[in-house]
């Protein structure tokens, strides 16, 4: 999340992006092949910083709602409650993209 910081955002948002970043990239490892690869791209333009994670599993993430004495399961609600939007774009057999956007001057 070093370009994301260089790019000029700071505080809050920065913390944001870099928690949601984890999440989506811990669901990949954890949920996806023993040995597949993961891919992380970062766009940041007018629109915001845009996180995208890629695996090659084609589940998709489920936001859940577990108990509050659940010790997992969170990751996708908070990318739903924190990110202006997220996503996931489809590759059939070869997985897919889990993606959010963050607006950093939403503070």
């Amino acid at each position: 999340m070093h370009r994301v910081a260089a790019s000029g955002v700071a505080g809050s948002a920065n913390q944001v992006i870099e928690l949601l970043t984890g999440e989506v990239v811990a669901n990949a490892v954890v949920h996806g092949p023993e040995h597949g690869r993961v891919r992380v791209a970062v766009r940041i333009d007018h629109r915001g910083v845009r996180v995208a994670v890629t695996d090659e599993s084609p589940a998709r993430p489920q936001v859940q709602h577990p108990a509050p004495t659940a010790v997992s399961g969170r990751g996708m609600a908070l990318v739903e409650a924190l990110s202006r939007t997220w996503g996931v774009d489809e590759h059939g057999d070869e997985g897919k993209t889990v993606w959010f956007l963050v607006d950093p001057e939403a503070d």
